[in-house]
């Protein structure tokens, strides 16, 4: 069965979270067997406190603009469902991982204050670092490493971030990097109408086919090669790796 995963993001109104900073952005999609469904999960909430200056330097998330917005215990079920046995992929999963459980444990659910009991975690940011010791690893060098578009990203959005993440970790990761987000799913649960979560259908090729052109090396392009292959085995200080199968090929059909 395809591993479930969900890339999260959060904003906050600072740090650290024992300093009583609360979040107030949660942005999180969903990815089964590395390819991104459409499904999403994003919220704003009322803190019910003021953001740092700071902070919002950060995010752009003005203390007026989330008034009236719900508070985590609104959308607590909600969330908990939607990242329930999952594995979370995080940058810098402490501090996101930090919050979440501070805001069950606010709400007297400490059954759920731990969310490493009931999520696995990848921080890719521990992971950029084993792969790139020594250099930038935030999530916009990243992007520039990995040639990942992140032209929208002028603030911090958890929304936002968590798509840029999951392009980033699977080309980091070596598979599918399409974002075309599967349908228009609604904040919340992202079943909204247009939302398609199915695999995309293998297409086959008829059997009847025309076989394709074979384009075969002339032999002035094989002696080429061959004097390439001298140069390099010369260099390596043994036979390049293509004259070994060619040699180990010649044994076994001999």
């Amino acid at each position: 069965m395809a591993t479930r995963s969900v890339v999260l993001d959060t904003e906050t109104t600072g740090m650290p979270v024992t300093d009583g900073h609360r979040i107030i952005e949660i942005g999180c999609v969903e990815l089964i067997g590395r390819r991104l469904t459409g499904r999403h999960f994003h919220v704003y909430l009322q803190p019910d406190r003021e953001s740092d200056e700071g902070a919002i330097g950060v995010h752009g998330i003005t203390n007026e603009f989330l008034v009236g917005k719900p508070r985590f215990a609104e959308v607590a079920e909600e969330f908990f469902e939607f990242i329930k046995g999952a594995q979370l992929i995080i940058h810098n999963a402490a501090f996101d991982v930090g919050f979440i459980n501070n805001e069950f444990a606010l709400m007297g659910q400490h059954d759920r204050a731990d969310i490493t009991q009931h999520c696995s975690i990848l921080d890719t940011l521990m992971m950029a670092r084993e792969r790139h010791p020594g250099q930038r690893n935030s999530l916009d060098a990243l992007c520039k490493r990995y040639g990942v578009d992140n032209s929208g990203r002028a603030l911090h959005g958890a929304l936002l971030d968590s798509e840029i993440l999951a392009d980033v970790y699977l080309t980091m990761t070596g598979g599918q990097t399409s974002l075309s987000l599967a349908g228009n799913a609604s904040d919340g649960n992202g079943s909204g109408e247009g939302a398609d979560n199915s695999a995309t259908e293998i297409r086959r090729l008829p059997a009847d086919r025309q076989p394709a052109r074979i384009i075969r090396a002339t032999e002035e392009e094989l002696a080429q090669h061959m004097a390439r292959l001298e140069i390099i085995s010369k260099s390596a200080g043994g036979p390049a790796l293509w004259l070994q199968l060619a040699e180990a090929e010649a044994e076994a059909s001999a």
